[in-house]
């Protein structure tokens, strides 16, 4: 069992929908897939409320109110989304059990702000594990200022950025029927699938 949490302390940077599209990844690639939604909204979770049975399946569960997570073993994939505000112990405990974290991160002002104090948190506690820790910029094209902007204010805290998603309704329209990017038909979404080869290439390095 292998597994990845999706976590940024503000709301709305994106972290259902990476997970969800995780999800949907490992499903197709015939994988077992569980999504442990640690969210109280649920997003994750309404989500799969809306997937078809005959797409490959994704199990999931709430573990918001867990004292202890206890990730499935029975899993190929775990794929945790946490929910806003995360710090503290339960950051702490939920580091310590998974393979690798991944980090949206919109390049905004008020996102970069709130987002920098978890991102020191997270160096001190990955701290000879850097390399299990990868930003993702949600909603941005690299060549544009907004990036350049990311760039420089990563470069204080040492954590790589593994991709840079585009900003685009097609994660809108796919959420809404429980499904991802890469379930049938993926031609219409090639585009944006390219852009998550450089993320799944870093989640399935040992």
């Amino acid at each position: 069992m292998r597994s990845v949490l999706v976590a940024n302390p503000k709301g709305g940077a994106g972290k259902s929908t990476l997970a969800t599209n995780l999800s949907g990844y490992f499903a197709n690639q015939g994988k077992a897939v569980t999504l442990c939604d640690l969210d109280r909204q649920q997003s994750a979770l309404r989500w799969m409320a809306f997937r078809d049975p005959a797409l490959p399946p994704v199990t999931g569960y709430f573990a918001g109110n867990q004292i202890v997570l206890n990730l499935p073993q029975e899993a190929d994939w775990v794929v945790l989304d946490a929910p806003a505000g995360l710090q503290g112990y339960k950051l702490t405990d939920y580091l310590r059990v998974v393979d690798k974290v991944i980090i949206p991160l919109v390049p905004s002002i008020f996102d970069m702000a709130a987002t920098e104090d978890f991102l020191n948190s997270i160096r001190n506690e990955m701290r000879g594990r850097r390399v299990k820790v990868g930003i993702v910029a949600m909603r941005v094209d690299p060549r544009t200022k907004a990036a350049g902007m990311l760039q420089e204010f990563i470069k204080h805290f040492d954590i790589p950025i593994i991709t840079y998603l585009r900003n685009t309704q097609n994660y809108v329209n796919v959420a809404s029927g429980g499904m991802t990017l890469f379930d049938p038909p993926r031609a219409k979404h090639r585009r944006d699938v390219e852009q998550w080869a450089p993320l799944l290439e870093w989640l399935e390095a040992k």
